[in-house]
């Protein structure tokens, strides 16, 4: 793979990630290998420092700090620990900016640390006055805004749990997820703005609450200019009013490491989402380790990471207040009101640490758009991407038309560990198409279909220690059967992550798609990445999704385009698309069928969902489609003669 970028010594020597390696492993030459090794070795010494080192406010109690389970998944971590997650985010109390909203509308709203150490207070004292205690959830249907990130530090203050949708979820999307773990409270925006146009959250949250009987209260900031009435809510108040008190101080309630903090969900569009729930101080210590050490972030970043509430990069975005660093929230459409939207934050707010999907990355590409030549970027130092394996195209275009001198971290994880198992890191290069390191701690593989290890070659990727954010359990998960069928089914005692992948010559990885989107013709394991990143050099071809369908005996590749405007596809195209495969992939990887279609269904975070397609070609039914941004697309994809011959 060609390389990209190199860090000088100087840089390198400037990291938290070389600092940290230095307190670790003593005044020796620099070597992430040996670093990722020796924090495999040592677990116990490695995250016993995170806490020392970072000054995490709580009890650490005394070692073991470690203690092992019959299953990796009983592993104990910090036993005798206890700490308070909204603490350890709001240690600042001072004027300097930590949250900044930003509205489609062109409207600007800022918060120091002092006042959003006010704000949380008077929103944790009313309620506890109203009687949310430890272990009670509280429900989030927010837009990105300052107003969901109060909320969640005043939940977790109490030691309660914190639970999100975003407010473009459907109805019965919603219910499916926030129905299953019986919120006592729930937070809602007026409305929110996406593409420019009003949408109001209350006849939701008003049918949310009739369906689910534990919603003793609806708390309504008002986000936009947008009049609602609340006569006919009962449960409802403002939060104007709501918070309406003197309180300068929090009770911060201190809980065991294991306290349940956040839950989280997965898809769910194959069956009922998953409730995944996360410890308090696991996700503490993993978004230490990995906004200070793999992201370099510190106190004189703003950081920017474009999510939703409903996906767990907002949860990694809120974790950067331990830094210290100046949080960037936007919500809506990035491509609202102009192409330029985000890139124009960039400069407007100073961004150091720029995060988006890589099916905007590709966006920006498609639309020709070259930053370089039209912004400043005078601060940016690093971007990350993740959501989607991030093409060799696509990082060649942000060297070519984002900035010479940047770290690009395509990264990798999921709400399953609310982190990253494939890392960014200031201190090695970066390879076009790779992932530059697996995370510090992580003792992560790729294995065959025979369990063994192997390099160069595309596999499962594991991880074969116990880590701080492997899930709690999953809520209403009888005997663990659910979380165990989840993520150890395949291999004995090792974390099966779901992702095809590979390790690299450089000692990065690439990830090829989901293993259980993975197509098989003739017995050929194939990544959807790899067809991908083909069939997108075709000029005319927008976006497009790749399944397998089971056709005599055996799975043939079919490959559904979505055309740029102005462009149909014909025989010419689709020569065009399989040739451009064959030359670079494989004749394995060429697909028997191509097929225009003029939609594509994605996840509320925009994820393709090559799952819900097969299902839908074959017949199956696609369950909670609510999951789904666009469901009506699936529609798209039904009967077709074309896949009948």
């Amino acid at each position: 793979m060609h390389k990209l970028w190199t860090p000088t010594n100087t840089k390198i020597e400037k990291t938290q990630m070389y600092q940290f390696f230095q307190e670790f492993l003593g005044d020796q030459e620099y070597d992430y290998e040996l670093f990722h090794q020796k924090s495999v070795e040592n677990n116990e010494a490695f995250w016993s420092l995170i806490w020392d080192k970072y000054h995490v406010k709580g009890e650490k109690g005394n070692p073991p700090f470690i203690v092992p389970g019959k299953h990796i998944s009983e592993t104990q971590w910090f036993p005798e620990a206890t700490l308070n997650f909204a603490e350890n985010l709001l240690s600042r109390k001072d004027d300097k900016v930590a949250l900044v909203g930003r509205y489609e509308n062109g409207d600007r709203k800022s918060i120091t640390n002092k006042e959003l150490y006010k704000s949380v207070a008077r929103l944790a004292y009313q309620m506890r006055l109203d009687g949310v205690e430890k272990g009670d959830r509280i429900a989030g249907f927010v837009p990105n805004c300052i107003e969901a990130i109060v909320a969640m530090l005043a939940t977790t203050s109490i030691g309660a749990i914190w639970t999100s949708c975003s407010p473009d979820f459907g109805y019965q999307g919603v219910l499916d997820r926030f129905g299953q773990v019986a919120p006592k409270m729930i937070f809602t925006a007026n409305a929110y703005s996406y593409n420019g146009k009003k949408h109001g959250c209350l006849e939701k949250v008003h049918q949310l609450a009739e369906q689910i009987s534990s919603i003793e209260k609806i708390i309504v900031f008002e986000y936009l200019d947008y009049n609602v009435s609340l006569e006919d809510i009962v449960q409802a108040v403002r939060w104007n009013d709501y918070t309406d008190n003197n309180a300068k101080e929090i009770d911060f309630e201190q809980v065991e490491f294991n306290h349940p903090l956040y839950i989280m969900y997965s898809s769910g569009t194959t069956g009922q989402p998953k409730c995944i729930v996360h410890r308090t101080g696991g996700v503490l210590l993993e978004h230490i380790k990995e906004l200070r050490l793999h992201v370099d972030l510190s106190e004189e970043d703003v950081f920017f990471y474009y999510s939703t509430c409903g996906w767990m990069m907002w949860n990694w975005l809120v974790s950067g207040l331990v830094s210290g660093c100046t949080l960037i929230l936007a919500d809506g459409s990035p491509f609202y009101p102009s192409p330029n939207y985000l890139i124009d934050l960039i400069d407007e707010e100073n961004i150091s640490i720029f995060g988006v999907s890589a099916k905007y990355i590709s966006a920006l590409e498609k639309a020709d758009i070259h930053p370089m030549k039209t912004h400043r970027l005078e601060k940016l130092r690093s971007i990350h991407s993740t959501g989607s394996p991030l093409s060799v195209e696509s990082f060649h275009y942000v060297y070519n038309s984002f900035k010479k001198d940047v770290v690009l971290s395509s990264i990798s994880g999921g709400t399953d560990l609310i982190g990253c198992f494939a890392s960014g890191n200031p201190t090695v290069g970066v390879y076009a198409g790779e992932l530059q390191c697996k995370g510090l701690a992580l003792d992560l593989d790729v294995l065959d279909d025979n369990g063994q290890s192997v390099r160069q070659e595309k596999g499962e990727l594991v991880c074969k220690n116990p880590f701080p954010t492997m899930p709690l359990y999953f809520w209403n998960d009888e005997g663990n059967k659910r979380y165990h069928n989840a993520y150890y089914s395949r291999f004995d005692n090792i974390w099966a992550q779901g992702d095809f992948a590979e390790i690299t010559s450089n000692n990065g990885m690439i990830i090829y798609g989901r293993s259980d989107a993975v197509l098989n013709p003739g017995g050929v394991r194939i990544g959807t990445a790899e067809i991908y990143r083909q069939a997108m050099k075709v000029e005319s071809v927008k976006e497009c999704i790749a399944v397998g369908q089971d056709w005599k005996d055996d799975c043939r590749v079919v490959l559904f385009v979505v055309m740029k405007d102005g462009f149909e596809l014909n025989h010419n195209i689709q020569d065009e698309i399989r040739n451009i495969i064959r030359k670079n992939a494989t004749p394995r990887h060429v697909p028997s069928k191509v097929i225009e279609v003029t939609d594509i269904p994605k996840t509320r975070s925009g994820k393709i969902v090559e799952l819900a397609v097969r299902n839908v070609i074959h017949g199956r039914a696609v369950k909670n489609t609510d999951a789904l941004q666009n469901p009506e697309a699936l529609e798209l994809y039904k009967d077709l003669k074309e896949l009948q011959k």
